[in-house]
């Protein structure tokens, strides 16, 4: 009995620390990428990374794959992104910009190949 309690402890306290050591990683900014929407310089990578990651979360949704991935920063990829800010379930600010937040959110939920710390995370603005 003692050791079904110390074990569910251990099993506790392993996940709390992998909990602490994620939103730690998040909370690191990445200083090598720029914001990216209207207003802002755009680097043609970002931009398609953007598209990119946008369509592998509309097709997760049955959306398809709605947006050209050509690396132009335009009305159609600014109302894509502000659609994933709708829907993606973290709370972001629908202003069709890429910041931190919304660039770190796509890093996550968009295609592991080129996301997460991947090709797209030094053009993509995140938190880690």
């Amino acid at each position: 009995m003692r050791l079904t309690a110390i074990a569910r402890a251990a099993g506790v306290t392993a996940a709390t620390a992998l909990f602490t050591a994620c939103a730690l990683t998040q909370a690191q900014a990445s200083p090598s990428a720029g914001y990216i929407g209207d207003g802002y310089s755009n680097n043609s990578h970002g931009v398609w990374c953007v598209q990119h990651l946008v369509n592998d979360v509309a097709s997760d949704k049955g959306k398809g794959r709605p947006l050209a991935e050509d690396g132009v920063w335009g009305p159609n990829t600014k109302s894509w992104v502000t659609w994933y800010q709708g829907v993606s379930g973290h709370s972001l600010a629908k202003d069709g910009i890429v910041g931190k937040g919304t660039g770190g959110w796509l890093l996550l939920d968009g295609d592991s190949y080129y996301g997460g710390t991947n090709y797209c995370y030094k053009y993509v603005p995140s938190y880690f």
